[in-house]
């Protein structure tokens, strides 16, 4: 199926310059329109959908672009048209109006004379931003019309499965084992399941089974009254009468100790808890959901699982692919984590560089959503510039030092110590390239500090980022 090309909208009220600006986006494929007045533009945006709007601010007056800003990224009505990006084109005189343009939302603004390798560069970046917007927009109305799962992203054909059978079983009672390896959100799952419940009204509480002790889950659990043990100093309500009528969910349940396993059978068969420390018996209406990341099956062979507990909480099973099977939804998690946390940081990201996002893209991600997630954080407070490149990814995505060819870490020692034995003192420094000089103290100090870079950075008096262009080249 081929590939729709991108819908740029170009207004200019010179008809010459608005031609040019056409013909150079056409070498991207681009499906072109123009409109020579505000009026005409306001019209046309009203009845089409662009990926990329480019306008000149000097329309008709020196701001009547800005109409055209504010028609498309405020709105009056929600109609979805401020996921289109806009691109500003400004005279040196008017400098002002377009730093208000960029406050009003513009993905960028470029003055006369264009440079039009530049302007192709923008509009392909503004595309992909447009493009992410729209992805999510969408994602996000399938799941909460259709599905009712706002909170799982993912638009994968293995995703959706997942929703499908997560909406399918919502409704119910029955007892959901969730599988799936580290970091692929199960607990998230699980409070989707939750919340399209008819126990949504009611507690939604989690316990980590691989986290505690035998005495302080089996307390967590079922509570414990006063002087059951030695520091209970009072009657304590535990998780399951908490929960009550609403779902628990049991994290790591493979973990849990074999006399927890049997107090477990006990709830799910007859719907009782006992306190530790108590005779007494507490009736309650909890549904159980769990997690594992273990092989139960292969548990229950070795005798490490009851095989009447495992089938108790695998009525139905949900499994939750790892990222690497999906790595359709990568770029849709990833918009979706940048955007959070730029929020939350209170930072301004326009966008994943090219290279950046082809390292992103192509990492196996062994850790999941989890990793991707905490990756995106990660760029976001380090990036400075407001857009994330290659220097901004952690170092095991392919964020870390560039060195010379032929130096790595280990043998950082061996080329320093080339220059070292042509120079046995500072004075035969004199004469020798700035360049040379510097690259030889640059090796020096990075064998002092083991390929440290933030540690080289700071015995060297200069930026982390200084350094790494510096090794770069």
């Amino acid at each position: 199926m081929a590939e729709v090309p991108l819908a740029i909208l170009v207004v200019d009220d010179e008809e010459n310059h608005a031609d040019v600006i056409v013909a150079s986006l056409e070498k991207l494929g681009a499906s072109c329109q123009t409109a020579h007045s505000q009026k005409e533009a306001l019209k046309i945006i009203q009845e089409q959908f662009f990926d990329v709007i480019i306008t000149d601010l000097m329309l008709e007056r020196p701001d009547g672009g800005i109409e055209i800003l504010k028609a498309v990224k405020h709105p009056e009505s929600s109609t979805g048209a401020n996921e289109t990006e806009v691109i500003v084109i400004t005279a040196n005189n008017s400098v002002e109006i377009a730093v208000e343009a960029m406050r009003l939302g513009a993905f960028n603004y470029l003055q006369k004379p264009l440079d039009l390798k530049q302007l192709r560069t923008i509009t392909e970046r503004a595309a992909e931003s447009s493009k992410l917007r729209w992805i999510n927009r969408d994602l996000q109305q399938r799941l909460d019309e259709k599905f009712g799962f706002s909170g799982v992203l993912g638009n994968s054909p293995q995703m959706l499965a997942v929703v499908e059978r997560l909406r399918r079983i919502a409704p119910t009672d029955a007892t959901v084992l969730i599988q799936g390896e580290t970091g692929t959100g199960k607990e998230l799952f699980a409070q989707s399941l939750h919340q399209n419940s008819l126990r949504k009204a009611k507690p939604f509480v989690a316990l980590n089974c691989g986290a505690l002790s035998e005495n302080i889950l089996e307390s967590e659990l079922f509570g414990h009254v006063k002087g059951a043990f030695t520091d209970a100093s009072a009657d304590r309500l535990g998780k399951f009468e908490y929960a009550n009528g609403g779902t628990m969910f049991l994290d790591e349940v493979g973990d849990m100790p074999m006399p927890t396993q049997i107090k477990l059978l006990r709830v799910l068969e007859n719907g009782e808890v006992t306190r530790v420390g108590s005779n007494n018996t507490v009736k309650v209406n909890v549904r159980i959901l769990s997690a594992t990341n273990r092989n139960l099956e292969e548990a229950v062979a070795s005798g490490a699982f009851r095989q009447d507990l495992y089938h108790r909480l695998k009525v139905v099973t949900v499994r939750i692919p790892p990222l690497r099977e999906r790595s359709g939804d990568i770029p849709v998690l990833l918009d979706h984590f940048v955007r959070q946390f730029a929020k939350r940081y209170d930072k301004t990201i326009r966008g994943i560089a090219p290279p950046a996002r082809k390292l992103l893209l192509g990492f196996d991600w062994l850790g999941n959503v989890r990793q991707l997630r905490n990756a995106a954080e990660s760029m976001v407070v380090v990036d400075y510039d407001g857009m994330i490149d290659v220097d901004d990814l952690p170092e095991e995505i392919g964020g870390e030092v560039s060195l010379p060819s032929g130096v790595s870490r280990r043998n950082i020692g061996v080329e320093s110590a080339n220059y070292t034995a042509e120079v046995s003192s500072l004075a035969e420094l004199v004469g020798r390239p700035m360049a040379e000089v510097e690259r030889l103290f640059i090796l020096e100090t990075l064998k002092a500090t083991d390929g440290n870079r933030e540690e080289a950075a700071r015995m060297l008096d200069i930026g982390e980022r200084t350094l790494y262009r510096r090794l770069k080249e």
